[in-house]
């Protein structure tokens, strides 16, 4: 299969060239455009408040919820922080390897010793595929990309300083979210006689809705909605960003590749296929590598650029706090994070949309709720470590003005590679090269929770799941390749079309979150005390 699956990838690359010189994908475009242009219309449709403030209505679930849950649950995202960390060094491992005391916890036809649904496992023996560590790295890898550097440059160009501190805000609310979505993704989740975990939004929704018909068809809508958003927003925009900027940094259009894409996407198409073939332990085995250096890489080089103008660190948080909370600042960073940056990456993070809940399904516990509490610390990385240091750097090298606004992805990246280098001359080939590799992971993550929303519709045989695979392979080249921005567009509302039933589902099923979460609590009691 891994032979038929290249031979296509090769057979295709032709096909696109002859496309892209015939325009062929500008009217494919076009068409497309027309057909679903009142669905991506409805999704970012935007509510005016006058004054030139205008908001997505999808915002507001994403928000409210958020501030719900850190309601409901006695501020969770905060109280939980140690524990998190607690969880991934490993200090509760003896409870996920479990022992003859865990039956105790067990409740005859309910639950299983960790609090699984009994009609989820499949093996009793198999209790997931990947390490906390590994499935957090999994599900950050499709978060920390091109929304931490275009995204953020894009939100203070038009919200000025003041929309970095409303960004740290809705990233400390959406650890909630995340927290709520991920214990019930290993909760409901379905393993295989082989280990093989199926999990996400689709088994919580369709297993824990007491209206059996509800969850049906919300976990449909949601499989069908994760699938489209596999294909362009995680895939065809992450490697068409990558390529631009490569192509930016050889030179333009004198650059070798001007013209290339096709070539560039036939090359990233046979690594991702390398990768995603293995599933999702090979997926994991990989982003536990790439993810750690290049978090560790970007926030290093935000560290020199800010040590090296210490003395504007001061001025460059009082250009936040001040610009966070005078009406300017106010519609500045609504309109900056919670709209722009919203809808390239969703508060960059995810949190609420569900999909980190089908990564995080496939870790190796017994206890739901302890990887609900590991998912917290992916929005705080992503979002108030990775994206402040971005906004920071922006600031402290002056690239926050109105001049800059109305900057596209692909400018964007630049004018973040441009704060870089004022600081670190050769930074841009680092970045470029942080870039491709943010835009890989992102592709390799994105296309399990794509498989996962296929299986769910079209079963788990092998024929589906290779199926779903060389297409994936194939959207890689075509995202370089060709100018798609209608097929992207529509795949990105299908993305934030994700929220709508992921959100309906975790608010009704909070309270078996805190049944599981109690549930933990007692079992690290009992650890501490033996």
């Amino acid at each position: 299969m891994n032979k038929k699956l290249f031979t296509m990838l090769f057979t295709i690359a032709p096909m696109l060239i002859f496309a892209q010189e015939k325009g062929l994908d500008q009217k494919i475009d076009e068409v497309f455009g027309s057909a679903t242009g009142w669905f991506v219309n409805f999704i970012f449709y935007q509510i005016d408040f006058g004054g030139g403030v205008k908001v997505f209505w999808v915002l507001f679930p994403l928000i409210l919820g958020a501030l719900y849950f850190t309601i409901y649950f006695k501020f969770i995202n905060f109280r939980g922080v140690i524990t998190s960390i607690n969880i991934v060094r490993g200090k509760y491992d003896d409870l996920d390897h479990g022992s003859e005391n865990d039956q105790t916890l067990a409740v005859a036809g309910d639950a299983t010793p960790g609090g699984d649904s009994i009609e989820t496992i499949a093996v009793e023996n198999h209790e997931g595929e990947v390490s906390h560590f590994q499935a957090l790295t999994a599900a950050l890898s499709a978060t920390v990309g091109l929304g931490n550097i275009a995204g953020v440059a894009i939100a203070v160009s038009i919200g000025g300083a003041g929309a970095t501190f409303w960004m740290i805000v809705a990233g400390l609310l959406g650890m909630a979210s995340k927290f709520v979505e991920c214990t019930l993704g290993v909760k409901y989740r379905d393993i295989e006689a082989d280990g093989t975990v199926y999990g996400g939004p689709m088994y919580y929704l369709t297993k824990g809705l007491k209206n059996k018909k509800l969850g049906k068809l919300l976990a449909v809508l949601f499989a069908i909605f994760v699938i489209g958003g596999s294909f362009g927003g995680g895939n065809m925009f992450q490697v068409n960003q990558a390529f631009q900027l490569v192509e930016n940094i050889t030179g333009g259009d004198a650059s070798f590749l001007h013209g290339k894409g096709w070539l560039f996407g036939v090359v990233m198409a046979v690594l991702v296929g390398i990768v995603i073939i293995g599933g999702i332990k090979k997926i994991a085995k990989v982003t536990d590598k790439i993810v750690p250096f290049m978090v560790v890489i970007y926030v290093a080089a935000s560290l020199f650029v800010i040590v090296v103008n210490f003395n504007m660190i001061g001025d460059a948080f009082m250009q936040i706090i001040n610009g966070a909370f005078n009406p300017e600042g106010m519609a500045g960073g609504a309109i900056g994070v919670l709209v722009q940056g919203f809808r390239r990456a969703a508060f960059s993070n995810e949190a609420g949309v569900g999909s980190a809940s089908i990564a995080h399904s496939a870790v190796k516990t017994k206890y739901a709720a302890s990887e609900g509490l590991v998912a917290l610390l992916e929005p705080f990385i992503d979002t108030v470590v990775v994206c402040t240091m971005t906004a920071l750097v922006l600031i402290i090298t002056g690239n926050v003005t109105s001049a800059n606004s109305g900057l596209n992805d692909a400018q964007a990246i630049l004018l973040t590679s441009g704060a870089f280098a004022s600081a670190i001359s050769w930074f841009p080939y680092v970045l470029t090269i942080a870039v491709v590799l943010f835009a890989f992971s992102t592709m390799i993550s994105w296309s399990y929770y794509g498989f996962q929303g296929w299986a769910y519709l079209f079963g788990r045989s092998k024929r589906m799941e290779y199926t779903y695979k060389i297409v994936f392979c194939l959207f890689v080249i075509i995202g370089s390749a060709a100018s798609l921005g209608s097929v992207i567009g529509f795949s990105d509302a299908m993305i934030f079309a994700m929220m709508v039933p992921n959100m309906i589902g975790i608010v009704m099923l909070a309270p078996k979150v805190k049944e599981e979460l109690n549930k933990y609590k007692k079992a690290m009691k009992g650890l501490k005390s033996e």
